[in-house]
């Protein structure tokens, strides 16, 4: 029950791709407050959120229990309802984690265990010949099987996000960057390059930029954002009959990224990759994209120094695999023996904004920081977009549990 007495509170979220955009509709949902969303690009969902390969993730690959486990299964479920109540499209393929060797057995029946224990419905095992029926052109020994996986477009669905907001009375800034943060003892006072903006409580959802606005705001520089770009290759046109759905490896424990990955897409182009090289900054979606203070900032932090000792050797994997088609192309055949090297042909690239601590650990979960007004989204990895709607139920109940004065708005 909403106490009338109280006036309604104003609330920034910094961010307008597909995590801010559900926390401000939320907030919304929930209190009784004054929404305004801030952007520094000119349209919502400009990085992250649009280039990534559009996965309605099932929770398959992270510890049951966990926060990722958690928001990433509740999140799929509230985004399946949201898009068939705003008519998106959600399109389940279904999807297959294929073991190439005899040593990924193990790893494969690991993973069967663990979507038991995350609930994925209908996931099972399947042998060669069952692989074959379901996806002709593809080879392995085994396979785990998760029917129910989606494609989307997470675009879209950030767009009707920011329409949602705007209808209930919300704002949406953009095109400008926030450039000081005033933390005041009855407020918090943002400038950005042509106005100010008064709230009394904000919230960071800025992704690639999460480090430096966290920084803005006083905060520990602890964890890190490193930017990593993904290049995709895609395959031709008139071969997009090799892929029927989602082909996946199984993971390898030894290395940070997933690797080479088949995904058919709601317009039934079928991306190959993505690989994962170091931007050079960081927003830097291709080489020739080198700001020097960015690349500094990478360099000189100590997390990146030892993680780049420890993982050299996948790191001079992953620049080969870049600079050269024929050893992406190597990979890819790996799962899809009929696939030539004339049908893979580039395709877009994205920029992952991967967390890192000081002693050189990958934050491999979400990592939320609550402080007196403000709240700081310090890593929102993959699956970020599939668990939005539930990161944002998430940041919404620990900001009542956190300050009385928001448990008394709530709806």
């Amino acid at each position: 029950m909403t106490d009338s007495s109280l006036t309604t509170a104003r609330i920034g979220v910094v961010g307008a791709g597909i995590v801010g955009l559900s926390v401000a509709r939320r907030l919304q949902l929930a209190m009784n407050v004054e929404v305004t969303v801030i952007d520094k690009e000119g349209t919502v969902a400009a990085h992250q959120t649009s280039h990534n390969s559009n996965v309605v993730h099932s929770g398959v690959y992270y510890p049951p229990g966990s926060l990722k486990a958690t928001l990433c299964r509740r999140g799929g479920e509230l985004l399946r309802a949201y898009c068939a109540e705003r008519g998106l499209p959600y399109e389940e393929v279904g999807k297959v984690i294929v073991a190439l060797r005899e040593d990924e057995i193990p790893r494969l029946f690991d993973l069967a265990s663990r979507a038991k224990a995350n609930g994925i419905p209908g996931s099972r095992l399947i042998d060669a010949s069952e692989l074959r029926d379901r996806e002709p052109h593809v080879q392995g020994l085994s396979a785990l099987l998760i029917p129910g996986t989606a494609v989307v477009d997470f675009r879209v669905i950030a767009e009707q996000l920011a329409a949602d907001i705007v209808q209930k009375g919300g704002h949406v800034i953009l095109g400008h960057p926030v450039m000081e943060i005033d933390m005041r003892s009855s407020a918090v006072h943002i400038a950005t390059d042509a106005h100010e903006q008064v709230f009394d409580h904000l919230v960071v959802c800025a992704g690639l930029q999460s480090s430096l606005l966290a920084r803005l705001a006083g905060a520990a520089s602890d964890p890190e954002i490193i930017p990593f770009r993904g290049e995709y290759y895609e395959i031709a046109p008139e071969r997009t009959d090799l892929i029927r759905g989602l082909v996946y490896p199984v993971p390898d424990p030894r290395f940070p990224f997933l690797g080479v990955h088949f995904t058919r897409g709601l317009d039934g182009h079928v991306h190959v990759g993505p690989n994962a090289v170091l931007a050079m900054s960081q927003e830097g979606y291709r080489w020739g994209d080198v700001q020097l203070r960015d690349l500094w900032r990478t360099v000189r932090y100590p997390g990146m120094r030892k993680m780049a000792r420890q993982h050299w050797r996948l790191g001079a994997r992953e620049i080969c695999g870049s600079v050269s088609k024929s050893l992406f192309f190597g990979r890819a055949r790996a799962y899809v023996p009929d696939l030539s090297r004339a049908d893979l042909v580039r395709s877009g690239t994205g920029v992952r904004a991967q967390a890192l601590h000081r002693d050189g650990t990958l934050v491999d979960d979400f990592v939320i920081d609550h402080q007196p007004r403000v709240t700081l989204v310090r890593n929102a990895p993959s699956p970020a977009a599939t668990a939005s709607l539930a990161i944002a139920e998430h940041i919404v109940g620990e900001m009542a549990d956190n300050d009385a004065s928001f448990a008394r708005r709530v709806r």
